[in-house]
């Protein structure tokens, strides 16, 4: 039985719902249905509803299970495999192995009355088939799954699934023998079923269903044809032929072999996102596959006892995390609930453990804060303002508060004998036979860099793994070197990109001789010799890539695609008996991963590799360093450089990073294009300042708005580069006009300007003085020419006059043409029914959001450009040669190539659908009233302009409509939905309405009801993400309407709909007390109202983008 999202029912596995019913007859029938359908983690509250509410009609109740209280494991017999369970006192019986598991992989777990139910649940589904634990990441899957085994000592073969997996990859590969010959490989998914060990699919949520059919006829017959036509039979039938008469020989030589009997799966996943109906990997064909065992977050005593039992020694700041944690879960703001799974239960007992070995020495210092462990965990300094905020507004909650630092003794760098010492922390250093692969690198010991240094030596002391995030150029490169070198650590390089494969991860391979010969890639070769492998770039790779990494920095393990096998260290020997026939790979006991990133967003546009796998590592955000620390290094880098000039280029790219922050600039100016300016005017002290600094600003002088922008903020610091910029903006522009040019000189003289015929061919026309359209010629509107009245573009390649030749016409002429310009120009006015005078007035409103209006589109462009990023296409006839499919190349297949493609062949082609966007703005008679007084109308037509603006082109991606509320109505229609104006004329025409409506309207106010009625229409649209942002001049107190009521109207519509207010207007503080009582970072009062289009643009990219 199965229950569709929409909460509908269909019989469809039904066999197993009873083999589980009476295997277990003690249990519920409401509980044996969740077995085959985990609805609780997987559909939408109000579908969660519609089940229970049928299933009570048919008298299934939810009954509160009874606790487990004992779980005993125990052999039948010292000759027997098969273990006898006692939950309580029901006794299951279930074929186990002969692995026996040491005490050290078992001593982390804690017997908590919570996880011995789930474990007896596990238990009696085990006892009946296949087993798939759901639950959200680091709530204990793999823990849970890791005590079963060890209670039952069996063997595992992990596998962990990615999204271009094939269906082959889960069965067998090809390999070729050291005479060249080809054959198939077992998969561990395969060997398992041989062995009579557990495979374990982890990250089954990842494979493509097209993949996952490959599992139905070995879970529901136990049977499976291998690639090399070999059959798996399950054990019963495989028994009944020997009955008949067939021996094991026999049948083996008929390529017929056993499915073991103690074989199972245990896959694991995470749940679908309810939200999104296109990612639900929860298909009826893969309900069919399992029982499911829903593993819920741990409660906050339950994660309090865990912590207490494991680290007796942490202090009380761990209790105010776990608050935290569970503040976050339980919030009904979508906001703050998407940020919950960043402090899973795993990460939590990673902070703790923490905070147990160093603890905070005084509440003064930042270096292990609860304040500052937070910061990292989240990497919150590169979050989106608007999550950021919330999350700040959370940590004050819990009574997280940043520590002050009171400055004290200097941190620093000591070498003495064999021991290591930075900060307070000291490691004893040991002696290596690969000294060439330690890296040495110039390092200034910056205070801030110092402190870092240390935290990462006390998280490589613990035995974490590390993740750096920062933006480009601020050193983490250089950090993590610095921290090798003072170790004496060799490291292993690999550097990832957006080609990086699972196979080119993991091994290398080469044809030679006519054998496929598997190299180790730098991941396998730290493995083995306990190096630190240093993952660079890690977010240019894709996510379904690097996924990959978890088992290994989780658990030690994984699987190679040459058929060897990494364990954790301690398992080689248990894992060679096991299966000498295998490789296998024992993962040093000193092997850490430390990876480098670029921040998650724009402008770098990578894979989130923080969101998928931040979870298994040490989280470290690296910032530019502080004012102090870069004066002191760039010191270090230009000794002769006044120190008035270090201050001023640090005081003025400082307020560049601040803007970009702010998102009023998309470039972070990084420490490194300091650090070369510095460098260059250590060698030419008299080289121009202006030449010297614009040469850093290439990334923006592609962007005139930008680059304007930025020499604006140099010029208040005294850094003047306006002549750089005259002269980049003058050539980019001259780019976009010039289009293809050729250079001409025309040496013939004007008589004077007219618009020329009109050729019906179109055909290219160079010099004279004839055509319309034309190029290189005098007197006719064209291009490149001269004495024309103005410009005029027929598609053609433009033959351009030099300047001097341009200006060399009588005066009179030039009036002329000037005068016949501006009459063409009023008559295009006309055309489009859009006087001077109006053109006059829209460029007012228009003309000072135009910054705001090119960075937004700047984002959905660079957004826009990733979504539609080519995929690699595999299984091609020609191309790139597919690095996994070399033997397929010996046997004489011809589809062993890969090339980029627009679409992946691997996923849905599903439509995706536009954001959502419902603009209300107050048009009330107290905007008319008080704008005099404080502009707020007129910025208010602003920041529609800019919406209108910034949004034409990219109908696709956004569908917005704009509504308006007043004391007339809370409804009023100014632009609909999907009919957005075009023209300047359709936007000045929208802006006028509100304007007049606001003047003439009655009073009163709407907005409570406006808020209310815009949420609930776009909750009964077909959108996944959708917004509301609702302009008021908080002018609600005189109309007697509770803020609390505004506050229930804009959470009405959450998970799916989004609401914002924000306040325009004000008498005296009531904006201040009503939004006091918003929820966080759903409320913004902005009296500044030249920052209105900038909040509007930080909600757009947070929330929409």
């Amino acid at each position: 039985m199965t229950i569709n999202p929409t909460g509908n029912l269909s019989f469809n596995n039904t066999k197993e719902f009873l083999k589980f019913i009476n295997a277990n007859p003690k249990i519920s029938v409401h509980d044996a249905i969740k077995h085959v359908y985990p609805y609780q983690t997987t559909l939408k509250k109000e579908a969660i509803v519609r089940i229970k509410d049928l299933l009570t009609s048919f008298e299934i109740n939810s009954l509160p299970a009874e606790p487990i209280k004992k779980i005993n494991a125990t052999k039948v017999a010292e000759d027997s495999n098969i273990v006898q369970f006692n939950i309580d006192n029901v006794a299951i019986k279930i074929a186990g192995g002969e692995r026996l598991t040491s005490a050290e992989k078992t001593k982390n777990f804690v017997d908590l009355a919570h996880q011995r139910n789930i474990l007896a649940t596990m238990i009696q589904s085990f006892a009946v088939g296949d087993i798939c634990l759901i639950g959200q990441k680091g709530v204990g899957k793999s823990t849970l799954t890791n005590h079963l085994l060890h209670l039952l000592n069996q063997s595992v073969e992990p596998m962990v699934l990615y999204e271009d997996m094939t269906s082959r990859d889960l069965v067998q590969q090809r390999i070729t023998t050291v005479e060249g010959d080809t054959i198939w490989r077992d998969s561990p998914l395969v060997r398992a079923a041989k062995n009579g060990s557990v495979a374990i699919l982890n990250g089954i949520h990842h494979l493509h269903k097209s993949t996952a059919t490959v599992l139905q006829r070995l879970v529901h017959d136990r049977e499976l044809q291998l690639c090399d036509g070999t059959i798996l039979l399950s054990h019963d039938r495989y028994d009944a032929l020997l009955q008949q008469g067939n021996t094991k020989l026999q049948l083996a030589e008929k390529g017929i072999l056993k499915i073991h009997e103690s074989f199972r799966l245990i896959a694991l996943a995470e749940p679908p996102n309810p939200n999104s109906p296109k990612q639900n990997w929860l298909t009826p064909e893969m309900l069919s596959l399992f029982l499911f065992v829903e593993v819920r977050p741990l409660k906050q005593s339950e994660e309090f006892e865990i912590i207490n039992k494991l680290y007796s020694n942490v202090d009380d700041s761990i209790s105010k995390i776990i608050n935290l944690s569970h503040n976050l879960r339980e919030s009904t703001d979508a906001t703050l609930e998407s940020l919950a799974a960043t402090l899973s239960t795993r990460q939590l007992l990673k902070i703790a453990r923490r905070m147990a070995a160093y603890p905070s020495n005084n509440k003064t210092s930042p270096l292990n804060s609860d304040y500052d462990i937070i910061q990292n965990t989240f990497l919150a300094k590169f979050m989106p303002a608007l999550p950021r905020a919330a999350l700040e507004d959370a940590i004050q909650y819990a009574g997280i508060i940043q520590a002050r630092s009171q400055g004290g003794a200097r941190r620093t760098i000591s070498i003495a004998g064999d021991v290591l010492k930075i900060g307070d922390t000291e490691m004893k250093l040991i002696a290596t036979d690969e000294q060439t692969k330690v890296p040495s690198t110039l390092f200034y010991e910056m205070p801030q860099h110092v402190e870092l240094l240390e935290r990462l030596m006390q998280d490589f002391l613990i035995g974490d793994h590390l993740l750096l995030v920062g933006n480009q150029g601020v050193g983490k490169n250089k950090l993590i070197d610095k921290l090798l070198q003072l170790m004496n650590k060799p490291r292993e390089y690999l550097q990832l990109h957006r080609d990086t494969t699972v196979h080119s991860l993991t091994v290398q391979s080469t044809l030679r001789g006519g054998q496929v010969v598997y190299e180790d890639s730098p991941l396998v070769k730290a493995v083995k010799s306990g190096h630190i492998l240093v993952i660079d770039e890690a977010d240019k790779a894709p996510v379904n890539v690097t996924c990959i990494l978890r088992t290994l920095v989780e658990n030690g393990e994984m699987t190679l695609s040459d058929g060897r096998k990494i364990v954790a260290s301690g398992d080689g020997e248990a894992a060679r008996a096991e299966n000498a026939a295998q490789e296998i790979i024992e993962t040093h006991p000193n092997f850490r991963v430390i990876v480098l990133a670029n921040r998650p967003g724009f402008p770098f546009l990578g894979n989130d590799f923080f969101a998928s796998l931040g979870d298994v590592f040490s989280c470290h955000a690296v910032d530019n360093p502080s004012p102090d620390s870069e004066i002191y290094l760039l010191q270090q880098y230009g000794p002769s450089v006044p120190r008035k000039t270090l201050a001023t280029l640090v005081n003025a790219f400082g307020e560049l990073r601040s803007m970009a922050d702010e998102g009023l600039l998309n470039y972070p100016y990084s420490t490194r294009e300091v650090v070369n300016i510095v460098k260059h005017l250590e060698k030419f002290p008299n080289e121009p300042m202006s030449e010297l600094i614009g040469n850093v600003l290439d990334f923006d002088k592609y962007q005139p708005e930008a680059l304007e922008q930025v020499t604006q903020v140099l010029a208040k610091h005294g850094l003047h580069i306006e002549a750089y910029a005259r002269n980049e903006l003058f050539a980019l522009r001259k780019k976009k006009e010039i289009q293809l040019t050729v250079n001409r000189k025309s040496g013939l003289g004007v008589s004077g300007p007219k618009y020329g015929k009109v050729d019906p061919k179109n055909a290219p026309h160079v010099g004279g003085n004839t055509w319309a359209g034309g190029s290189g010629g005098r007197d006719t509107a064209g291009l490149g020419g001269k004495g024309g009245p103005f410009r005029l573009d027929a598609g053609h390649k433009v033959h351009q006059l030099s300047d001097e030749e341009k200006d060399d016409i009588p005066e009179e002429v030039k009036r002329a043409a000037r005068e016949m310009n501006r009459k063409a120009f009023e008559e295009k006015l006309k055309e489009i029914k859009m006087s001077a005078h109006d053109h006059k007035i829209y460029a007012q409103f228009s003309e000072p959001n135009r910054r705001q209006v090119q960075q937004l589109k700047a984002v959905l462009e660079a957004m826009q450009t990733k979504s539609k990023e080519r995929q690699w296409q595999k299984y091609q006839t020609h191309g790139e040669l597919d690095d996994t499919r070399l033997i397929e190349g010996i046997t004489g297949e011809k589809n062993i190539y890969r090339k980029r493609g627009e679409a992946n062949p691997w996923a849905d082609h599903v439509q995706e659908k536009p954001n959502r966007l419902k603009l209300v703005v107050d048009v009330s008679g107290s905007m008319y009233r008080f704008n005099s007084y404080d502009g707020r109308l007129d910025r208010e037509l602003e920041a529609v302009v800019m919406v209108m603006e910034a949004f034409e082109g990219f109908e696709k991606k956004i569908v917005y409509d704009v509504v308006g509320h007043s004391g007339e109505g809370w409804e009023i229609p100014f632009i609909n939905a999907g009919k957005a104006p075009k023209t300047d004329k359709e936007r000045f025409e929208t802006i006028r309405m509100m304007h007049a409506h606001s003047q003439f309207c009655w009073s009163g106010d709407s907005t409570v009801k406006a808020t209310k009625e815009a949420i609930n229409s776009l909750t009964e649209e077909d959108y996944d993400n959708s917004i509301v942002v609702v302009l008021s001049d908080a002018n609600l107190s005189r109309y007697g309407i509770q803020p609390r009521d505004l506050a229930k109207a804009l959470m009405n519509g959450e998970p799916k709909v989004k609401g914002h207010v924000i306040f325009i207007g004000s008498l005296a503080e009531e904006a201040e007390d009503i939004n006091i009582q918003m929820p966080a970072g759903h409320s913004y009062v902005c009296m500044d109202l030249s920052k209105l289009p900038q909040i509007l643009k930080q909600i757009f990219t947070s929330s929409l983008l």
